[in-house]
Order: C-alpha cells, then structure tokens, then sequence
C-alpha cells in the first residue's frame, strides 16, 4: 500500500479525535537558524480553530487503526470491517516534514490504535517524535496520544518531545466505559493522568540548567469524552470535567459528539446527538474555567440535567437569575460583569479600564465589541436604564434564539 492510500485511511480514522489543541506551550525559536518551524508568535504557527474550537492546523493522523481492543463506539474497534493500514516511523516523520514546508501544518498530532502491546505502541509514538526532533531538529507543535498501560519511562520520553500530552478517558461514567470499552480501565487512565500532573509540576518547579533543560510537555495535558454515546446527562458530563480538571490541573476536556458506525453494536444509540449540544457544553466548560461559574450554577433548574440547545448556559442562567439584573456597570465587580451576557473577558477588561476615566454610554458598546442587544436588557449605563418589566417579557427568550448560522463562543 503506497504512503498516499496510508494517508487517506488513518487521517480519516483519526477525525474522531477531538483533543487537540496548538495553544498554550513555551516557545522554540529557531532564530539560530538550526531548527525548522518554531512554535512561537509570528514565527510559522497560527492557532486556527473550526467553528466548533478543533485545531485545524496540526497533521492529525493515527500511526495505525489496527487495534486489540474492540471499543464499542470505535469505528476502528478490533471488530471492525474498516480497511487497515500502518505507517513506518520514517513515513510519518516524512509527511509531517513534507506537509510542513508546503506550509499546509504547523505541527503534528499523533495517536495509534493498540498494536502488540502498550508499551510497544508506544514506543513507536515515541519514536516518531524523538526522530523528528533530534534528527530533523523539528520545533513545531507535537502532540501525542499517551497509552495508559505504558511504562513509566515511555511516558516520561514522550513529555521530553511532545508541546501536550492526552489520555482520552472517553466516557463521564465509569460504568459506561466498562460496558462500551471492557479492555478499557478507567483507574488506570486516571493513574496515568496523575503521573503526568507529578511531572509536569515537577517541570515547573525545576528551573532549566544548561545541562538540564526544565521541560516536560509544556502545553500540558488534556483528555477527550463521548457525548451521547451513553445515557449521561450534560450534568453528570459537567461534573466529571470539573472533577478533571481539579484533579489533574488538564488544560482542556474536548467534547465529541458521538457519530453512528458501521455495523454498530446495539447498546449505542441509532442516531447522533444534536451537534448544538456537544457546542452547548464547550460554552458551560467555558463558563467554568474563564466565568466562576460552578456545575451547579449552569445546570441548575433544568431537572433533566440537560443544558437548553435553544440558548447559550450564560443566557440561561442570567434569565433563570433575573433578581440580580439589571447590572450598573459603572459600580459592578469585575466578577459580575463576568456574568453579563454578552460580556465577554476581554470585553469586561476594556469597561474596567473605560469607566475608570469615562461613563459607560450606548454608543460605546460597539466600540468595546459587546453585542448591544444581547447586552441592554441586563445593564444600566450613564443614558440607558431597561424598563423593570423587559426581563420577564414574554418574548425575552425568543428574542435571544440566534440563527443555526450565527452560534458562536461570545458570551
């Protein structure tokens, strides 16, 4: 099989990955003139992002979609009647340069189905890397797919080559995982998840030497979950991310919708979810990690445990919360105005430094990027004050419904 034909099956096995991302690592430069790409502002790497927040600048391929394991909800499951391929080492490493000085990538992210053994696969992933960067002195972007079941020193390998690092615990409930993935252990996933929290702190605390550079997959960790594969609610999703996040400091939970697959099994569902939903729960994790909002916040009052696909959780929880409206923004805390919707972080930076020298009117709202009709009915200004009555209007809600077209990150 030629290296094209490889390409077409596993970059196509590989689009159900949704964790990863090309932001927050250190900078490479290769200013020196020694090394090729760089990871650095201005220098060949442009964070580019789909509408629903994948990264879209990064050569996303398995080093193969033959697996031992038979994951239910995998289109590349043991079981599957899919066709294979594997890459060699010196291909991938090839196409990630070729395709690099084409300007078609800035980086690389690599994951494999489970060949041999764990530690087998992953010293292939491993290898890719190491090759790419001590041969090839490559300073782009890599992400790698841990294995969970690797050996320790595998893991510690691929944190010395790889920007992150990601272990996909693939399900918010430990009895969904046993039912759908039984090779599957999510203790062990989560032990892997924390010797990568030990080394990565133990990077941070240790400075650099000229011996010993102080690094360890800069751009931290992050993992993936299912929506909709299961019966768990958007709730028991939000919790499970929380709990991630507090536990293991992960940089960010990915949401994938769940896709139907061939010859799928009959304990998952026959149609997917609706994609609003998996876009829904990007803007509550959003809210928690950049908002101060907590997971009780955003889905309380919604018995189901669902988020509304109707409307963003921001708005939701504002219109569900209307005692604290309107909010004079000339007076409110940084924390409240966070809780505007249509404010959106950099947004509530721009009126703290505005109000500081100036009152707050109508006509500056365009200029401070805050969409004012989301906006007016939540906020007193220096010339506007929202009629008592506008928030429990009958059309409120509906007023605030965007088009199919128009869903977006703005908060």
């Amino acid at each position: 099989m030629d290296v094209q034909r490889k390409l077409e099956i596993l970059a196509d096995a590989a689009k159900y990955d949704a964790s990863c991302a090309s932001s927050g690592t250190e900078q490479r430069d290769s200013s020196d003139g020694k090394g090729l790409g760089s990871t650095a502002p201005g220098m060949g790497i442009c964070h580019s992002y789909a509408p629903d927040g994948r990264c879209i600048s990064l050569l996303k391929v398995l080093l193969t979609n033959a697996c031992n394991y038979d994951c239910l909800y995998c289109v590349n499951r043991a079981s599957s009647n899919v066709p294979r391929a594997r890459f060699t080492v010196d291909e991938v490493v090839k196409l990630t340069l070729d395709f690099y000085r084409r300007n078609y990538i800035e980086g690389l992210f690599l994951s494999s189905g489970i060949i041999r053994s764990a530690d087998y696969t992953m010293e292939q992933v491993v290898a890719v890397a190491r090759k790419l960067r001590e041969e090839h002195r490559f300073r782009g972007y890599i992400h790698l797919k841990t294995i969970p079941e690797a050996d320790d020193a595998l893991i510690a390998e691929a944190g010395r080559y790889a920007d992150r690092l990601s272990i996909n615990i693939e399900m918010p409930e430990e009895t969904s995982l046993a039912k759908l993935a039984p090779e599957k252990d999510v203790r062990a996933i989560r032990r892997t998840m924390g010797r990568l929290r030990l080394k990565l702190d133990e990077a941070a605390e240790k400075p650099a030497t000229k011996t010993r550079p102080a690094r360890f997959a800069p751009a931290g960790q992050s993992t993936q979950m299912i929506v909709g594969a299961d019966s768990a609610s958007d709730r028991t999703i939000l919790k499970t991310s929380a709990n991630l996040y507090g536990a293991y400091r992960l940089k960010r939970v990915y949401y994938s919708a769940f896709s139907p697959i061939p010859d799928a099994s009959r304990a998952l569902p026959l149609i997917a979810p609706p994609l609003v939903r998996e876009h829904r729960l990007y803007q509550a994790d959003w809210l928690m990690r950049f908002y101060g909002f907590d997971v009780g916040e955003i889905v309380d009052g919604h018995e189901s445990g669902m988020l509304p696909l109707d409307i963003d959780p921001k708005l939701a929880w504002a219109l569900r919360h209307r005692e604290r409206f309107p909010l004079d923004v000339a007076s409110a805390s940084r924390e409240e105005l966070l809780r505007v919707p249509g404010f959106g972080r950099k947004a509530v930076d721009r009126i703290i430094a505005t109000r500081r020298v100036t009152s707050i009117r109508v006509a500056d709202l365009a200029r401070l990027h805050i969409p004012r009709n989301k906006a007016l009915p939540f906020i007193v200004l220096s010339d506007h004050r929202p009629s008592a009555r506008l928030l429990d209007a009958g059309g409120l809600v509906e007023r605030f419904k965007p088009k199919a077209t128009q869903l977006g990150f703005g908060f």
